[in-house]
C-alpha cells in the first residue's frame, strides 16, 4: 500500500514540475506572430506615408499609332488623312 502512494505522490511532483514555467512551443508561436503582426502592420503604415506623401506616377504617353486606332474606333478620322 505505501508503494501506491509514493507512486502518486511521484506522479503529482511530476505533473507539477511540468506545470511550472512556459510551453516552449508556445513562446515560438508567439514570437513568430508577434513579428508577423509587426511587419504586416509596419507595412502597411509605410504604405499609407507613400501614398500621401510621394508624387504620383506618371503616365506613359500614348504612341501615335495608338492613337489613330482609338480615333478610328470612335469613328473620327485622323487628322491628314
Amino acid at each position: 500500500m505505501d508503494d501506491d502512494f509514493e507512486f502518486a505522490d511521484k506522479q503529482d511532483a511530476v505533473k507539477n514540475a511540468e506545470a511550472k514555467g512556459f510551453n516552449p512551443g508556445l513562446i515560438v508561436l508567439l514570437v513568430v506572430v508577434g513579428l508577423l503582426l509587426i511587419f504586416l502592420v509596419g507595412n502597411y503604415l509605410l504604405y499609407m506615408y507613400a501614398q500621401k506623401n510621394l508624387p504620383p506616377k506618371k503616365k506613359k504617353p500614348v504612341s501615335k499609332k495608338k492613337m489613330k486606332k482609338e480615333r478610328l474606333k470612335q469613328g473620327v478620322s485622323a487628322p491628314g488623312e
